[in-house]
């Protein structure tokens, strides 16, 4: 498909358009989806029968659901109603790996807890 073509189908589509419309393209099933992104086939189904929301869905799962369709994450994200997660910086992840490392278990454990609220927000918004 041409890009512009691309991109002015997927605008406004939803996560379940988006995925009928590559798996379409791609002559692809949902089974072979769910086996490439490494997710149950039950989940996948209800997200394509907009049965289940799509604002708890693991962000990895939409990075291999964007990686499986051969799509951009950013496109995947925008589908399912979710923020852009900023692009993975290996140096950004190796300073945060440091410094957790040098943290006490408490400090450790604190700083989870932060992140996870961190991402729970960030997830909802």
């Amino acid at each position: 498909m041409h890009e512009d073509a691309r991109d002015e189908a997927a605008a406004g589509e939803d996560l379940s358009a988006l995925i009928l419309r590559v798996l379409a393209e791609m002559k692809r099933s949902q089974t072979w989806l769910a086996g490439e992104a490494g997710i149950p086939i039950a989940s996948l189904n209800a997200w394509v029968r907009r049965a289940r929301g799509t604002a708890g869905i693991d962000p990895e799962v939409l990075r291999r659901l964007a990686t499986a369709l051969d799509v951009p994450v950013a496109e995947v994200f925008n589908a399912a109603g979710r923020r852009v997660p900023a692009a993975l910086n290996e140096e950004r992840e190796k300073k945060m790996l440091r410094l957790f490392r040098e943290l006490p278990v408490a400090q450790q454990r604190l700083l989870v807890q932060q992140a996870e609220a961190m991402a729970k927000v960030a997830r909802a918004s």
